[in-house]
């Protein structure tokens, strides 16, 4: 336990050598890596969403992948393709990008339903199928997908089917006057470079996550918290302003979200506290919030908030 702590305060350390402030997206991602899901990240240009995935993938000696999602993007692109050889006269198999530890899927709400669901197979069995073929990904295949939140002219929003394969929606933000001022002496001589990132040194490999995933696993839960997980995600299917409230899948997810942040903070059980934390990346974008709530300013989060203060948390 001690020795996961130190594992991600080693990592965080590595990360802050190119990464100014948003400690908690960090943190998030590499919660995702360490369970095996995936991460949706919404936030406006220029805030190091790119920047932060390849330098947690260094930090972690993990593969990395970056694709751009564009309307022109085709399901084989993604995934690969058998191509024939003419000198051997047989087909061999091309991977596509997916086949690495970590893909970006850049802007993924820009390219066609159809390219979108190429991912649906990769992100939830860890595996495509081509011509009838399985191909096996990495046992940490982790997809970071973003989307700009302001700019929705010729995108395709995510289906809930999809929504719903990410383990975490985080929100990226601009950093605070400290950070950024920061930022800027640090680019002083480097406007467009990335020459930090090679100052990275990494903390673990591929074994390692998955020993830390088996502990994840063990740790302990009393059985009131079963229940006070069960009465949020109950709150959500009740709740007036939410015409989607949160399946048994989420419930899951926010088990499991909540006892990693226990073993980050060095704890093998889990306490209310951190069902509460991960409330919020885990079913934040597995609500509907009903349009006239919209109208009112009401967001998932919100809802969350207020439902959080109604549900009773067990001593």
């Amino acid at each position: 336990m001690e020795s996961v702590t130190g594992i991600w305060q080693q990592t965080k350390a590595e990360a802050s050598k190119v990464i100014i402030g948003q400690e908690e997206v960090i943190r998030n991602i590499f919660v995702a890596v360490l369970l095996g899901g995936h991460v949706l990240l919404e936030g406006p240009p220029g805030v190091a969403k790119t920047l932060i995935a390849k330098t947690l993938a260094r930090a972690i000696k993990a593969a990395y992948n970056r694709v751009q999602f564009t309307p022109d993007l085709m399901p084989l692109d993604m995934t690969g393709t058998n191509i024939f050889d003419f000198q051997k006269q047989q087909f061999h198999f091309k991977p596509g990008p997916v086949f690495t530890d970590l893909l970006l899927a850049d802007e993924i709400n820009r390219t066609p339903p159809k390219t979108q669901s190429a991912l649906l197979e990769a992100m939830e069995e860890r595996q495509v199928t081509i011509d009838g073929q399985i191909h096996s990904l990495s046992a940490i295949f982790t997809v970071i997908a973003t989307q700009n939140p302001i700019e929705y002219e010729g995108t395709y929003p995510l289906p809930e089917a999809q929504l719903d394969r990410f383990l975490l929606k985080l929100f990226i933000s601009y950093p605070d006057e400290a950070a950024e001022t920061e930022v800027y002496k640090r680019y002083l001589h480097n406007p467009v470079g990335e020459g930090d990132l090679q100052q990275v040194r990494p903390v673990i490999q591929k074994d390692d996550i998955l020993a830390i995933r088996d502990f994840i696993s063990r740790v302990q839960v009393r059985e009131e918290l079963f229940a006070y997980i069960y009465q949020i995600i109950k709150a959500t299917r009740e709740n007036p302003f939410l015409s989607l409230g949160a399946s048994p899948r989420a419930g899951i997810y926010l088990l499991h979200v909540a006892k990693a942040y226990s073993v980050l903070q060095g704890r093998d059980y889990l306490i209310p506290d951190d069902i509460q934390e991960a409330t919020y990346p885990v079913l934040r974008h597995r609500l509907l919030v009903r349009p006239e709530a919209q109208i009112d300013g009401k967001t998932s989060d919100l809802i969350l908030k207020n439902i959080l203060a109604a549900v009773k948390v067990p001593r």
